[in-house]
């Protein structure tokens, strides 16, 4: 197993995607920290997975509970070795412009999407073993006008790129995975059932992608199969990106 006994931090890992991307490192043999803001959510998923995993509340906008995160990962385990930057606001998206969205909420909105990023790699990094990893969740909307969540995500970017930069001398990598259109409950909850078909149809492969499809490449960035590759975002997105 690539990941036997090693421990990884999913933020927003009570739902969907980080959900999928904890439950993967569980089967390659890690302890897992399932970070989630909703307590339901976060031990939902983390007594299904069993002992290997701990839930641990955060909120991923405030830096004082991402340090408390990190310390409870410590005190339960002794040990980070990778992080997944998965956290994010999406089922509330509203549908304003740049222009027009309401200063606090687009504040609240980078805070969670992109300055959490942050947050959680200031909190865990001075924790983290040398050749330890981190994957940033982007999305295909930081390439495409994606409005202000392709902003948030263009700045998940653009941190990436620091990040590996700075952290190299550790032998610390960073990476990104760029999700294309993924079948969540999220998703189906603000996409029109209309507008999905148009974005399946856009892709060279004919359908939406699931958060299985995501797992396995966040796994790889992460893995020391892995171990020379640092700075890149990594494309998903079932050729939407080659079609535009």
């Amino acid at each position: 197993m690539r990941f036997q006994d090693k421990v990884a931090i999913v933020t927003g890992a009570g739902q969907g995607i980080g959900e999928s991307y904890a439950r993967a490192l569980a089967a390659e043999g890690a302890r897992v920290v399932v970070a989630e803001l909703n307590e339901a959510q976060g031990e939902r998923v983390a007594k299904e997975i069993g002992d290997a995993a701990l839930f641990v509340k955060v909120d991923v906008a405030d830096p004082e509970s991402t340090e408390a995160m990190a310390a409870a990962v410590m005190a339960e385990f002794g040990r980070v070795d990778h992080l997944v930057n998965n956290a994010a606001i999406f089922h509330s998206m509203r549908r304003d412009g740049l222009t027009t969205v309401p200063l606090d909420y687009l504040n609240r909105f980078l805070q969670v999407n992109m300055l959490g990023a942050l947050h959680c790699t200031r909190a865990v990094v001075p924790h983290m073993t040398e050749g330890g990893s981190i994957v940033n969740q982007s999305s295909t909307a930081a390439w495409i006008g994606g409005g202000y969540y392709g902003l948030a995500k263009a700045g998940i970017n653009s941190l990436t790129a620091s990040l590996a930069a700075e952290l190299g001398g550790r032998n610390i990598r960073v990476n990104g995975i760029a999700p294309g259109p993924t079948d969540t409950e999220a998703t189906r909850s603000i996409v029109p059932k209309e507008y999905q078909e148009q974005m399946t149809n856009s892709l060279a492969i004919k359908r939406m992608g699931t958060p299985e499809d995501l797992a396995p490449t966040v796994l790889f960035l992460l893995s020391d199969e892995a171990r020379w590759l640092t700075g890149q975002v990594v494309s998903v997105d079932g050729g939407q990106v080659v079609r535009l």
